[in-house]
């Protein structure tokens, strides 16, 4: 394409613009309602997976000796949990310790279970090379002697992944419902502008217009619309989940499981809703002129 004819689509896509008026500020407040609904889905999910994936790293076997077990036994448990090839890591937690950590969670009802009266195993909390493993590990910590029994997260964390992979699903599935919607209302935006410009379009015709020629300043509209209607989007995206860090994040502290920080990822979906904006637009706009030039 010329550089000049360029220049005139542009032109004329901007003037278009102008003058749809109302339709057009319709067409981009639907991509924008649309693209911040989409980013906001795509922020939720991206950080429901890197939770997810945190736990999964997170699953360790927690090994629970026997009451009793004195110190020369509980040494040779982990001389047996390291010859088990998939450990990786084992670190040992007296009953003091377990319960120290059961106060932090719960407060200082669980004082009382001090001393004597504390219902609590000595443990050791083994971490496997990959977390397909635990399941494995844990049979078998279980037959070692004066092993009371050998626990693990994978229940809790299988129910996890598959209720993740379920949100995924949904979000995704709304995400590509959204964009649909979105692309029938630009496309019935630009057919309004068409059908406001029919004589001028046949006129061109006539002349000898290809219909490449006609059909690039609508589709060059339609893709002003979306990259418009993505600006606002991409605005409140960043701002919000900035804030929604600052604030969530302190909820973390303390555990294995973290965030995504807004560096790591908003840049990335910027630059998503501005494309998805920008092909959205001009899909539509595509979609309704090639209606047109087969009539």
């Amino acid at each position: 394409m010329k550089t000049l004819t360029l220049k005139r689509h542009l032109t004329e896509s901007f003037k278009s613009l102008r003058r749809n008026g109302w339709m057009s500020v319709a067409a981009i407040s639907a991509v924008t309602v649309t693209l911040l609904l989409v980013g906001v889905l795509l922020s939720v999910l991206l950080n429901i997976n890197k939770v997810a994936h945190d736990v999964e790293r997170d699953v360790q076997v927690r090994v629970v000796i026997n009451r009793g077990t004195n110190k020369e036994q509980i040494k040779q448990i982990k001389a047996d949990l390291t010859k088990i090839k998939a450990v990786k890591k084992i670190k040992f937690s007296s009953r003091k310790q377990e319960l120290k950590n059961v106060i932090g969670v719960y407060g200082d009802d669980f004082r009382l279970f001090q001393g004597d009266s504390n219902p609590l195993y000595d443990v050791y909390i083994v971490e496997t090379n990959s977390p397909d493993q635990t399941i494995k590990v844990a049979k078998q910590a279980k037959k070692i002697k004066n092993v009371y029994d050998a626990r693990y997260g994978g229940v809790a964390a299988k129910k996890l992944f598959k209720a993740v992979a379920t949100i995924q699903k949904w979000g995704l599935t709304i995400s590509v419902l959204l964009l649909f919607v979105a692309v029938f209302l630009i496309s019935n935006t630009i057919r309004i502008t068409i059908l406001s410009r029919k004589d001028e379009i046949g006129i061109m015709r006539l002349v000898g217009a290809t219909n490449s020629y006609i059909r690039w300043p609508f589709v060059l509209e339609g893709a002003w619309t979306g990259l418009l209607g993505a600006v606002i989007p991409i605005i409140l995206v960043d701002f919000g989940y900035n804030w929604a860090y600052a604030v969530l994040s302190k909820s973390f502290e303390g555990t294995a499981y973290r965030l995504l920080t807004p560096g790591q990822f908003l840049w990335e979906i910027d630059l998503l809703l501005a494309v998805i904006g920008i092909v959205i637009g001009a899909l539509g706009s595509g979609l309704s002129m090639s209606k047109f030039l087969k009539i």
